[in-house]
């Protein structure tokens, strides 16, 4: 049974399986995430925010580079043999088969807008499998986390995907405009956006949040790379749902993301896996 306020899908606490003791590093990934999105803020709709063009044309600014620098000397210092892959900076290898994935603000057109829908994220793997992701979005106040096991939260209340199957009542989601602009084809993720009850352009991190906390039923992304997906599927995954690319494997290195409720998300990886 669930509750729901704003919107959002909340799991009754009496129903919900007992989270588990929170880790250290899920401890250290949440106060790095609210450290790193205190330092955004400060830049959040500066009109003095300069923005730069990185190799592959996308922006970046001063915080993205401040808040992951923050990020990267706290983890290592606090362990050092561990690997970092974050988006601004060169990945520091691994010693020890852990690796920190950082995104420290995700949605960084969102970001110079000065619309409040970014994100700073933070996973952490290990030995290739993602073992806990936070999701800050310190303009809203929304702090969203999981780790393996132990149920996904939004500010520590549990959240749990949707229960919608048919999609003509679902809510889709995407982050770039080419998922409506180019010509359809048949595969059963692009042709949601003629299916889906309402249509969105709520994207980045936030949409996949969205679906997480019950309140949309599919995100889209097609194209992402590993510290876009790092946070995200531990989050979506224990809330009950499913996030797979376009081929329908669960992978941070694949062709885009998806993020989807189980209903929705089920029929769609066996329409994939018949094609």
């Amino acid at each position: 049974m669930h509750h729901f306020e704003l919107g959002i899908f909340y799991v009754n606490q009496d129903i919900k399986r007992k989270q588990k003791a929170m880790t250290s590093d899920l401890q250290l990934a949440l106060e790095l995430a609210k450290q790193a999105g205190q330092l955004t803020l400060t830049y959040f709709s500066s009109k003095s925010l300069q923005v730069f063009t990185k190799r592959d044309a996308s922006p970046v600014t001063e915080a993205d580079r401040k808040a992951e620098e923050l990020i990267r000397d706290s983890i290592a210092s606090r362990y050092p043999q561990d690997g970092v892959l974050g988006e601004e900076f060169e990945e520091r290898p691994s010693g020890n088969n852990r690796r920190w994935i950082i995104d420290p603000i995700d949605g960084t057109k969102a970001f110079i807008h000065g619309v409040p829908l970014y994100g700073v994220m933070i996973a952490l793997e290990i030995d290739g499998f993602m073992q806990l992701g936070v999701v800050n979005f310190p303009a809203l106040g929304e702090l969203y986390y999981a780790e393996q096991g132990g149920g996904a939260f939004l500010n520590d209340s549990p959240i749990a995907v949707s229960s919608i199957s048919d999609i003509k009542d679902a809510t889709v989601l995407y982050t770039e405009k080419e998922y409506l602009l180019d010509p359809l084809s048949h595969h059963p993720v692009d042709l949601l956006r003629q299916q889906a009850g309402l249509v969105r352009g709520w994207g980045d991190c936030y949409g996949h949040m969205l679906v997480a906390s019950g309140r949309a039923e599919v995100s889209v992304d097609k194209i992402m790379s590993p510290w876009d997906c790092a946070a995200l599927i531990p989050i979506v995954t224990e809330a009950g749902g499913c996030c797979f690319d376009y081929r329908g494997k669960t992978t941070i290195s694949g062709e885009g993301l998806v993020s989807a409720n189980k209903a929705i998300g089920t029929v769609l990886l066996a329409s994939i896996e018949k094609r």
